[in-house]
């Protein structure tokens, strides 16, 4: 049933135009949200308001147009045996609309309006954009001139505003500029005396270079955990235990980027944990992996630069900190001409692996990542939304078993979010 516009019902799949008078009442009956209204109420709200009771000719008024909706809305049950719009036996006659406010378009916007307000910002994506798409004409035009449609008219009008807002927000916080800026421009376009909204077009543009927050969140409550994935700096993650990737032979010489690129994880952990100090990070490495078997140990022949010592993909090496522990996990194998590869079947292995550490050795504690498996790794051609939802099908499944992580964190880099499908990814999460 469409309010938005003319009024129409569907009838056999095809939206049928109501009588002007006729979608007035509808509308006055639908706006008493399941309350009954009596005969004299209908006739002084939509023919004539006056004092006193309404004459026959004016009950009469009522009647047809109830009879019309009845055969319209209820043509299985006729009359007053219709169990939609109902008759309330009193002093006075009374009718009662009973429908399911989703079956009404202005009802279902407004429902998912309110349930975009806690919303993470990809769900709200969604669920705004539905709204929005059932706003296609003005609301309860055929009752506007009436006074007691003034009031809901200026609530739904609101609320569309309030949502338009909200929906730039939330393109702003997903990090999808070029969206934000294309539909915060049409906005404008309509409404150019809009002050405020021209205000959060250019708070928007001095943003653009600031690193959004969270991107998408789930609160599980069986198992209880929480999986947020966001953008930002995984090193700033101060209150968690970190996932860092290496291949097989945990090679970390970052000079001249021949071996390790200097701006990838691995680089940074050297960096910034260990202020550039190979030589401590290589001795840590040696200790966490003192007890791990190893595969193969190549010549210096074969392999001309790196470490020579090959561990089985899936090794965790636990790098202990004084807040935190560090979490390096061999998911790739380094070639001897120094190309890392790894599959898919690899990479799921190493999450199990990653999953038994923690529980081992993170003591509940939240756990950051990066999204493994998205740079020089040579994975299989798969986007970074199937990545992402590699790591949480299996973290969701592992927390299931047992609980060992209160929240994962997925950090992207500001850059990735533009290359990644979030509301996919959303979905996705809300389907787990």
């Amino acid at each position: 049933m469409r309010l938005f516009g003319r009024t129409t019902i569907e009838l056999d799949g095809v939206a049928t135009p109501l009588p002007p008078t006729t979608a007035t009442v509808l509308i006055r009956l639908l706006l008493a949200a399941g309350e009954p209204l009596t005969v004299d109420e209908l006739f002084r709200d939509v023919w004539a308001p006056r004092s006193g009771p309404v004459d026959r000719p004016g009950k009469i008024f009522v009647q047809k147009r109830i009879l019309e909706l009845r055969k319209l809305l209820d043509p299985l049950r006729p009359g007053e045996r219709s169990e939609i719009l109902r008759t309330e036996r009193g002093r006075t006659s009374a009718y009662r609309l009973v429908i399911d406010p989703d079956q009404v378009d202005v009802f279902r916007f407004r429902r998912l309006v309110h349930g975009s307000h806690h919303a993470d910002p990809a769900t709200a994506i969604d669920t705004l954009t539905d709204a929005l798409a059932l706003w296609s004409g003005r609301p309860l035009f055929d009752a506007e001139s009436f006074p007691f449609a003034r009031r809901t008219i200026e609530q739904l009008r609101e609320a569309r505003e309030a949502a338009e807002r909200a929906l730039l927000h939330a393109y702003r916080d997903v990090g999808m500029w070029d969206r934000a800026f294309e539909f915060g421009q049409g906005l404008l376009a309509e409404r150019p005396d809009d002050a405020a909204l021209a205000e959060l077009m250019d708070r928007i543009r001095r943003e653009a270079q600031a690193l959004p927050r969270n991107v998408v969140q789930r609160v599980f409550t069986s198992p209880r955990t929480t999986v947020r994935i966001l953008t930002g700096d995984l090193f700033g993650q101060e209150d968690a235990h970190l996932v860092v990737g290496f291949s097989d032979t945990f090679d970390t010489s970052t000079t001249g980027d021949i071996v390790i690129n200097s701006d990838s994880v691995q680089g940074q952990l050297l960096r910034r944990e260990y202020g550039g100090d190979r030589a401590w990070l290589d001795r840590e490495l040696r200790r966490a992996l003192a007890d791990a078997p190893k595969v193969d140990t190549e010549t210096r022949a074969a392999k001309r630069r790196g470490k020579l010592i090959r561990y089985p993909v899936g090794t965790v090496a636990v790098l202990r900190q004084p807040r935190r522990r560090i979490f390096g996990v061999a998911y790739s194998r380094m070639g001897n001409d120094l190309v890392a590869e790894s599959s898919l079947a690899e990479l799921r292995v190493s999450l199990d692996r990653v999953w038994d550490a923690a529980e081992r050795h993170g003591q509940l504690g939240v756990l950051a990542m990066p999204l493994i498996g998205s740079g020089l790794s040579r994975l299989p051609p798969v986007g970074r939304e199937e990545l992402i939802k590699i790591i949480l099908r299996s973290y969701v499944d592992r927390s299931r078993q047992r609980l060992f992580c209160p929240e994962l964190r997925i950090v992207l880099r500001p850059a990735d979010v533009s290359q990644v499908d979030i509301l996919d990814v959303a979905a996705f999460l809300r389907q787990l």
